[in-house]
């Protein structure tokens, strides 16, 4: 017996699939093998990490995915399966994904079916086998960039000529793929999602949201806070959406290039001042950008279920949930306001620095007039957070709703609430109460209904 033939004997003992070869190669020309536990395929992408523990299944099912491989830290993926109230949208976003290990014996009461047989039958492309720490540490040495897995080419050399003519992420419009075609109204938060939180409130705000690749997670903790969700499309006309009367606007999260979706960002330019704006991820980059600010792709991004963000105008630690590789500078929506700038007229180019003075600084604005620092990431300095004073608008970087990740920053749903009340700051709140405001603890929930 051959040492395949052995191999393979050894397999067929295990929950493991006989093994179909795959490769992984980046545009540097680094390679590694693995085998399928997907689809059988080819599939182009840029290639980037995440570094949550679990909810692998709402990571793939994020539009914000779209035009991405991307490689899960945590060591072993899909032990628990994957639910249908966990998907973001309608189907995989994300292009293919690398592992360490792949679980096909999925345990949990909720599993519906195996991660490999969803990948398979959505004809999603996967590697594993693959040593991810060493993939993690060369893209954060290197940064993110193409790549492709393959089980159709295992030549590297092939396959390094075809990622690098393939398209990249800078200039292209993924947006208008996710976005939804239409109008419509947001479907209600599965039932199985409502186990520890109170049942939404009657609708009190009429709110309309720019689909740029909006997750169902962060609509339905909006729905939570008493608004009535009406999603248009990427593109939609401010004329019409002023038309609709809201009482507040949504920019959603979404996929790449901000600076490609300029059609949005100019629609947004003359909503801002007219109606109450809360702009989340690429609905954050694309307020700032239609406040002449400017945008930069980041080495490797922010992408998990851990990140550490400063809140300055409470002096708390919130650990969020980011998936974005631009961020808006700062210094580029205008000057310091020395006044209200702790007398400081010259910015810092990492923003960690107003930390130490204990300062949320105020710049003014061309536009829009003054605007302030509010969230700042504590791992690379960079703008997580933006209130606009002279204008009802408001903006982070990191996904509030964390699905996956931690409940730190979902005073912000409430924050919008409180914008579109006319509240003079709707952020000033405490926010450390604010985390378990709508959460129902031991029954309560069944006590109130009855």
């Amino acid at each position: 017996m051959s040492v395949s033939q052995a191999s393979e004997a050894l397999l067929a003992g295990t929950s493991k699939d006989v093994s179909t070869p795959a490769l992984l190669v980046l545009e540097d020309g680094t390679s590694f093998v693995g085998i399928s536990c997907g689809a059988q395929g080819e599939v182009f992408g840029e290639v980037c990490f995440n570094t949550s523990v679990e909810g692998y299944l709402e990571i793939l099912t994020d539009p914000s995915y779209s035009g991405q491989i991307v490689c899960m830290t945590y060591p072993q993926i899909g032990n628990y399966g994957v639910s249908e109230d966990d998907v973001q949208r309608g189907s995989i976003a994300a292009r293919g994904m690398i592992v360490r290990d792949m679980c096909r014996t999925p345990s949990s009461w909720r599993c519906q079916e195996s991660m490999p047989d969803l990948m398979k039958r959505s004809g999603v492309v996967c590697i594993e086998g693959v040593d991810t720490r060493s993939l993690v540490r060369h893209l954060r040495d290197a940064g993110s960039m193409r790549g492709a897995i393959s089980t159709v080419d295992l030549d590297p050399s092939s396959l390094l000529e075809k990622v690098r003519a393939s398209a990249g992420l800078v200039g292209e419009n993924l947006v208008k793929d996710v976005s939804r075609p239409g109008q419509d109204d947001m479907p209600n938060t599965p039932d199985a999602h409502i186990f520890a939180v109170g049942k939404a409130p009657s609708s009190r705000y009429e709110v309309v949201a720019y689909d740029c690749g909006a997750k169902n997670s962060i609509l339905q903790c909006m729905e939570r806070e008493g608004m009535h969700i009406t999603r248009v499309p990427w593109d939609a006309p401010a004329e019409k959406v002023l038309a609709m009367a809201p009482d507040g606007v949504f920019l959603s999260n979404g996929p790449g290039d901000p600076e490609a979706v300029g059609a949005t960002i100019e629609e947004v330019g003359k909503l801002i001042g007219k109606v109450p704006i809360f702009g989340i991820c690429l609905g954050h980059q694309m307020l700032g950008l239609a406040a002449g600010g400017e945008a930069t792709k980041l080495k490797f991004g922010h992408r998990g279920g851990n990140h550490p963000v400063l809140n300055l105008l409470t002096g708390r630690v919130e650990v969020t949930s980011q998936n974005h590789g631009f961020a808006i500078g700062f210094n580029t929506l205008g000057s310091l306001i020395p006044e209200e700038s702790g007398g400081i007229s010259e910015n810092f180019d990492d923003l960690r620095e107003w930390i130490d003075l204990g300062i949320a600084p105020v710049v003014m604005n061309d536009r829009f007039g003054r605007v302030r620092l509010t969230h700042v990431s504590l791992n690379d300095g960079t703008l997580e957070g933006a209130q606009f004073l002279d204008v009802p608008a408001f903006s982070v970087q990191y996904h509030p709703e964390a699905s996956p990740g931690p409940v730190d920053s979902r005073y912000l749903f409430s924050a919008f609430a409180r914008l579109m009340d006319g509240e003079s700051d709707a952020l000033d709140m405490d926010i450390a109460k604010m985390r378990t405001a709508s959460w129902v603890f031991g029954g309560e929930g069944d006590a109130e209904a009855a």
